[in-house]
């Protein structure tokens, strides 16, 4: 008996740490990049290649010469221009029912947006924030500007 309960004691803690130990799924992936382009991921600013993983709560940032094109798993397609910080703040999607949830931050520059699939099922499900507005999606293709934003 006492076997038994250490042996399953000894599964879950094994089970627990596999599943800890697994990276999230990427929200998305970088389409193009071109000029100076990093992604702050858990206090570490990593340089952009296309291909490279998108995760949620990844912050993109662009140069004076930057631009990127992102494409999320629902089709959402991201473009930031120059001198822009985008935050992933967060990304669910199922593949199956299309159901999901995103929220995005422009911080300073510009993000133009064509939406995917979970604004086309969910439009209340999509949100994008400035420092002085949030955005609801009624369409399905807009840009956001942002003037003299704040540093994060």
């Amino acid at each position: 008996m006492i076997r038994t309960h250490w042996a399953i004691a000894v599964a879950l803690l094994l089970g627990v740490g596999a599943a800890n130990g697994q990276e999230p799924e990427a929200a998305g992936q970088i389409k193009t990049s071109r000029g100076s382009v990093s992604i702050e991921r858990a206090g570490a600013r990593l340089p952009v290649s296309v291909g490279a993983s998108v995760f949620p709560a990844d912050k993109v940032r662009t140069g004076e010469d930057g631009a990127v094109g992102i494409t999320l798993r629902d089709n959402t397609l991201l473009s930031a221009g120059p001198n822009s910080l985008l935050r992933l703040d967060r990304f669910a999607f199922d593949q199956t029912t299309h159901a999901g949830s995103m929220l995005a931050t422009v911080a300073k520059g510009t993000l133009s947006v064509v939406t995917g699939k979970i604004a086309r099922q969910s439009p209340q499900a999509v949100e994008f924030r400035t420092p002085t507005s949030i955005l609801g999606v009624r369409g399905t293709e807009f840009v956001i500007e942002v003037v003299g934003g704040a540093e994060e």
